[in-house]
């Protein structure tokens, strides 16, 4: 089977409202995940290890901090069709924002005309999974698909917050269904129903003719809710079932079909203490389908005196006679003696001082932790919800 021509538009212009304080001064996409990466290292990563180098990124909300990452970390440029290149609003028919998920590609429609792909990859940049497309564009392929959704199972419990799918034995798409209260289930299985992804394939033509009828009508401009339910009757639109992705150097103890949306800070923090432990179940040192992000042209992690227990260190990191136990520190973190952090996610820059405690606390960059300051413990040492801290003050660079 002669592999495609394929374009990807990496939709990368989320507020990610629900996210605040992190998303301040950033959009979702760029917020750092894993101690050294950002979200959108996710869905690049997987582009890129699948062998589709041609990727534009669709920008909208706060991107400078996004812009200046994909700037450093990501050049792919050398060789014809080898790029990852960001896309703002072109604003080229009418004086909008994008306004949707259709209307931000249609925006930029003279794009995709001019690469002339055989088949274009739509995705979100801002959930953490690993993904072999080449097996997604395989599958479409062997069912002549004009549309492929990426699908995820969900047991019938938790449907009701999803978009579910409803599909044929054969998995082409009869109906969708927008967080129905009573979900249709899997065919074969009516403990589970197929959950979008929001990650879909589309043959050149029939997107094009897709956005050209949406754009002349009032509608909410997006793939989920407008083109695909009314695509449906018309063309031949499949689910493809994410955990028949088959990846190299996944380890048994991993969750699989590992996919979570880190779109609130409770699930952002649940994310990172899935890295932790001799069996997590998000293993980030694969080798084999490894994560790229930005280098790092600093020193190594260093530990001066103290005592660590099932958390990941930062490179430039110090640990000066402090403990820590299942956290994640990015990158030149500090903590100073007598130092107590407990379930905690420390991003770049952080300085915890002398004997301060913190427990399921999230610190954005460039804090400084105060000497004997207590967060995220009440009064009597017990645990409360998680604690958020918004970026430090400083003129550095996101």
């Amino acid at each position: 089977m002669t592999r495609p021509r394929v374009l990807a538009f990496i939709l990368a212009g989320g507020k990610g409202e629900r996210l605040y304080p992190l998303t301040r001064e950033r959009g979702k996409p760029a917020v750092p995940f894993g101690g050294k990466y950002r979200i959108i290292d996710f869905v690049l990563s997987n582009f890129v290890n699948s062998g589709v180098y041609a990727l534009y990124v669709l920008v909208q909300y706060k991107a400078q901090s996004l812009i200046e990452h994909l700037r450093n970390a990501w050049r792919l440029g050398g060789l014809p069709d080898h790029f990852v290149i960001v896309v703002p609003p072109q604003m080229r028919w009418g004086e909008t924002w994008y306004q949707g998920t259709a209307d931000a590609v249609y925006q930029n429609l003279n794009l995709l005309l001019d690469f002339a792909p055989d088949m274009v990859a739509i995705f979100g940049s801002d959930h953490i999974y690993r993904m072999d497309i080449t097996q997604m564009l395989a599958f479409a392929q062997e069912r002549r698909a004009d549309i492929t959704v990426a699908a995820l199972p969900v047991p019938v419990t938790q449907a009701s917050s999803f978009g579910i799918i409803a599909t044929e034995a054969d998995g082409r798409i009869v109906r969708f269904e927008e967080k129905p209260p009573s979900p249709t289930p899997m065919p074969g299985d009516p403990t589970r129903c197929l959950a979008s992804m929001g990650n879909y394939l589309f043959t050149r033509e029939v997107l094009v003719d897709a956005l050209l009828e949406d754009a002349r009508r009032s509608t909410d401009h997006d793939f989920g809710r407008t083109i695909l339910p009314e695509l449906v009757p018309h063309a031949r639109v499949y689910a493809y079932n994410f955990l028949d992705n088959a990846l190299p150097g996944i380890q048994p103890y991993e969750e699989i079909g590992y996919w979570r949306d880190v779109g609130t800070i409770e699930a952002y923090w649940q994310a990172h203490m899935d890295l932790l432990g001799r069996t997590p179940k998000f293993e980030l040192a694969n080798r084999s389908w490894p994560i790229h992000t930005a280098p790092y042209r600093g020193p190594s992690a260093r530990i001066v005196d103290g005592t660590i227990v099932d958390s990941q260190l930062g490179e430039g990191s110090i640990i000066d006679g402090a403990t820590v136990r299942r956290s994640i520190l990015g990158r030149d973190v500090r903590l100073l003696p007598g130092a107590v952090v407990d379930e905690s996610v420390l991003l770049d820059h952080t300085i915890v001082g002398a004997g301060a405690r913190l427990r399921r606390v999230i610190a954005d960059r460039y804090n400084v932790i105060d000497d004997g300051m207590r967060l995220g413990l009440d009064g009597s040492g017990g645990e409360a919800s998680i604690t958020v801290l918004p970026r430090g003050p400083t003129r550095a660079r996101e």
